[in-house]
């Protein structure tokens, strides 16, 4: 009990760090929401002025926006690290690896629910969707999804940090192994809007609790390995 609670109160520790890190840099924080809108009305704009059409396609554009911003903000919160040396630094304690994954993946964990939060905003107010009816299923996809995105893109951002074409692999990395989070998510939030009247939210769900469960036991499993070869 006293060493899951020593890892906790490590994993903390790295994820307040973290999170310090990337309030001082608020700019980068405003440049990957103001991403995330730019996708928006950039498919927006693609769809065209139909608002019964913009409506429908809302939770895949929300999702669309999340991850891709996503990829962005968990890429930067090993890129701030690396640059000064901080995360060998790191890996030279004595500390279990699986609390620094715990770490550095609660604090991309913060950052994309603040982000997919935000972004789901502003589909209410670009797109003209009322999200009030369905706020809590909205805010459960929300959370499972952002914990599903944190997940993954901490394991493979640990894989391609100390790479030259780091911005390239990533996003090539992540979203072959995010189809399953996307298509769980899409669903989930088009049958919170809808009302869910066929009764499958539930299942979507469960699509994602699974995904995140096994996306952060493999993390937590093997993100050691990856300290260990740098």
């Amino acid at each position: 009990m006293s060493t899951l609670s020593a890892e906790a109160r490590i994993a903390l520790a790295i994820a307040r760090k973290d999170a310090v890190a990337e309030l001082r840099g608020r700019h980068a924080t405003v440049s990957t929401l103001f991403f995330a809108a730019v996708v928006l009305l950039l498919f927006g704009f693609a769809l065209g002025p139909d608002a019964a059409r913009l409506a429908e396609a809302a939770p895949g554009l929300l999702w669309l926006a999340v991850v891709f911003a996503g990829i962005l903000a968990v890429n930067r919160l090993h890129l701030l690290e690396t640059d000064d040396g901080a995360l060998e630094q790191l890996a030279l304690y004595p500390v279990p690896r699986r609390a620094i994954y715990a770490g550095k993946a609660l604090a991309g964990f913060g950052v994309m629910l603040l982000l997919g939060l935000v972004v789901l905003g502003a589909v209410a107010v670009l797109f003209a969707v009322d999200i009030g009816g369905a706020w809590l299923p909205l805010l459960v996809t929300v959370v499972l999804g952002s914990a599903g995105v944190a997940a993954v893109g901490t394991f493979y951002a640990g894989v391609t940090v100390r790479l030259r074409a780091r911005e390239v692999m990533l996003p090539l990395l992540m979203l072959p192994v995010l189809a399953p989070l996307l298509l769980g998510a899409v669903k989930a939030t088009a049958a919170a809007l809808a009302g869910d009247p066929f009764g499958e939210l539930g299942a979507w769900l469960q699509l994602l609790v699974g995904f995140d469960v096994i996306m952060i036991i493999a993390g937590a499993a093997t993100y050691g390995y990856l300290l260990e070869d740098g």
